[in-house]
């Protein structure tokens, strides 16, 4: 299934958009086209007229998701509404959340935090550079009642490449095996502040949940705030973490699993398969954003996993994002992209 662990940073590029110090774009998932697709490893902006739509302030070119221009299809209607602030003040539990809100708020969360159909995921991940490794941080310290969610574990084993999907039945199990139900609203954090965590949010988006939302700074606002966080060094957590790992083992190798909780339900049209990302190559009806660093993309450094070759796919523009902070900064990378006045030096 095609989909790389990359689509994190696109991911994380478009979430920074939706913080409470900026104004919100809100979805508009079934008026929009459905040719609008999209690549987890690299946003795909259509080559239209929808420049000068989004640009208005009207619903623009994406397809899918929340909140803001972003890999997996943000809208681009802008309104008034801060998201965290918004979040922050709809106080009650998950299913009365607004839809268009990719974020919730430390404060929300806190407030929220023993609801029942609340579940919480710590999803850290770290590059192997970093030399850090997610499942002792967790240990240490999390959220209470946090889960941890292994993102290698919970992958395609059909592949050769790290991270790929897995099967709708392989993400069922290991989803079920988190204490995970399909009425429940899901919090996703990691350690980080806006990382992995935002990958994680699109797995579950693809599969069919939508009552899914990042934690706005994730756990080092958490910290900030003054919330408390729990240890746990053997807990029932890290068991339910391993379950998890091992029920995509089991599916994979056709031995059966325990009863499910969670029904996962692909949605083709957020993802783009290889074939497709080829055959746009030469049409050119979308354009490819590659959300790594200038010089991954331009191939001046090796990349961080091994046997990965160096470069980008052609015809890619590259938008790295970590500068991507604002919905502002947003709106100006698509129209130097639409318009192609494109500069390496970002505007904001």
């Amino acid at each position: 299934m095609a989909a790389t662990f990359l689509s994190r940073a696109a991911a994380a590029a478009s979430l920074r958009g939706a913080r409470s110090h900026h104004r919100l774009l809100s979805s508009s998932l079934d008026s929009l086209p459905k040719e609008t697709l999209h690549l987890p490893l690299l946003l795909l902006l259509p080559t239209t007229t929808a420049a000068a739509t989004l640009l208005a302030g009207r619903v623009g070119w994406a397809r899918a998701g929340f909140g803001c221009v972003g890999p997996f299809g943000f809208a681009a209607r802008c309104n008034a509404t801060s998201s965290t602030s918004a979040v922050s003040a709809a106080v009650g539990v998950a299913s009365a959340l607004p839809r268009t809100e990719p974020m919730v708020s430390a404060e929300w969360l806190h407030a929220n935090l023993r609801d029942p159909d609340v579940k919480v995921l710590d999803a850290s991940w770290y590059m192997p550079a970093e030399q850090r490794n997610a499942v002792q941080e967790y240990q240490v310290a999390h959220i209470p009642g946090a889960v941890f969610f292994d993102v290698d574990g919970i992958s395609d084993r059909t592949s050769s490449l790290p991270h790929m999907l897995p099967s709708e039945k392989a993400f069922s199990a290991a989803v079920s095996s988190l204490g995970i139900y399909n009425k429940d609203g899901i919090v996703v954090y990691d350690g980080k502040g806006l990382f992995s965590a935002a990958r994680v949010w699109w797995m579950f988006r693809v599969f069919g949940h939508d009552k899914v939302w990042v934690l706005d700074g994730g756990l080092p606002q958490w910290r900030a705030s003054g919330y408390d966080v729990e240890s746990s060094a053997s807990s029932d957590a890290i068991l339910k973490a391993s379950a998890a790992r091992e029920a995509v083992e089991k599916v994979y190798q056709g031995e059966l699993v325990g009863p499910s909780t969670f029904e996962a339900k692909l949605q083709p049209h957020l993802i783009w398969n290889l074939d497709q990302v080829k055959e746009n190559i030469d049409a050119k009806t979308h354009q490819l954003i590659d959300a790594r660093s200038k010089p991954r993309f331009d191939g001046a450094v090796p990349e961080p996993r091994k046997g990965i070759r160096s470069g980008h796919v052609p015809g890619s523009k590259c938008v790295p994002f970590p500068q991507v902070e604002t919905c502002t900064c947003l709106l100006s990378l698509y129209y130097c992209l639409a318009h192609e006045l494109w500069i390496v030096r970002f505007p904001c």
